[in-house]
């Protein structure tokens, strides 16, 4: 059994909140770059351009890359051979995200009574936290702010099992289209398929974390997310809406096994600022 301290899980909250708010990963960046040489639209071009731009300027300053610093989402994996000692892991987590936002001056964007009164928290709290319990001493903390404009494009379905693969390919292809440039393109789509309704959605979210760009290990996976993501790009929307053929930089997919009768379909999108950050303790 390994003890870890409430305390230095709340501090590792709060950098990881600023750490991605403020710096763009390699592998987004990378793709962006790739992107701006490919891009068929002189204004696609000049729009990648600032967007790279200004991920080196939030980089230095340090500042937001968005002032959208968004809803602080954590995915946990927690050992089960470790032991909080202190404050539990729940209050721990959200301590973070209070102390990272209020330190980091990032934008408050969390409300009490959603239909209702609307009334700020003040902290960006609370956090939405997914859990998986898994083997080991260690504790795995990502945190991926995930910013309105994005997160209110997310759909669900689902499909009749005989639509199959097609059925698949036309409903990401739809969502997407049907969003515009409301999710802040060049994009990054995370797709789940599978599971629950609820669990194909937190798949749909996960594949968001998985390194820019990179397929997945299966190859009927792979072949399926090579083929959405030149449908995306031949919608023509292109970076920031304003056209072109980058509207996509990489789709994500990940699947669970589901019912005989059910062929459920989540799409997740994020923006050009692919947030995220991660920590093992």
């Amino acid at each position: 059994m390994r003890t870890i301290s409430s305390s230095s899980i709340t501090a590792t909250v709060a950098r990881l909140c600023m750490d991605a708010n403020y710096v763009l990963g390699d592998d987004v960046l990378r793709l962006l770059r790739q992107a701006r040489a490919a891009e068929v639209s002189e204004t696609g071009r000049e729009v990648l351009a600032q967007i790279i731009e200004n991920a080196a300027i939030a980089a230095e300053t340090p500042l937001p890359l968005c002032q959208d610093c968004g809803t602080a989402v954590v995915f946990v994996d927690i050992g089960q051979n470790v032991h909080i000692e202190g404050d539990d892991l729940e209050t721990a987590i959200q301590a973070g995200i209070a102390q990272g936002y209020r330190d980091g001056y990032l934008r408050m964007s969390m409300v009490r009574r959603p239909f209702s009164l609307r009334e700020n928290t003040g902290d960006n709290t609370p956090a939405v936290i997914h859990y998986r319990c898994v083997a080991g001493d260690r504790l795995h903390i990502t945190l991926a702010p995930k910013g309105g404009g994005s997160e209110n494009m997310t759909r669900f379905t689902v499909l009749k099992p005989a639509q199959g693969r097609c059925g698949v390919i036309d409903f990401v292809v739809q969502a997407i289209a049907e969003a515009g440039a409301n999710p802040c393109p060049p994009l990054i789509v995370g797709v789940g398929i599978g599971g629950t309704a609820e669990r194909c959605m937190e798949i749909a979210k996960r594949a968001l974390l998985r390194p820019a760009g990179q397929c997945s290990p299966d190859p009927e996976t792979a072949a399926l997310e090579a083929e959405l993501l030149e449908r995306v790009n031949a919608l023509g929307i292109g970076p920031q809406g304003l056209g072109g053929s980058t509207t996509a930089l990489a789709v994500h997919v990940e699947t669970h096994a589901a019912h005989i009768a059910s062929l459920p379909v989540a799409v997740n999108l994020q923006c050009h600022s692919a947030r995220h950050k991660e920590a093992v303790l």
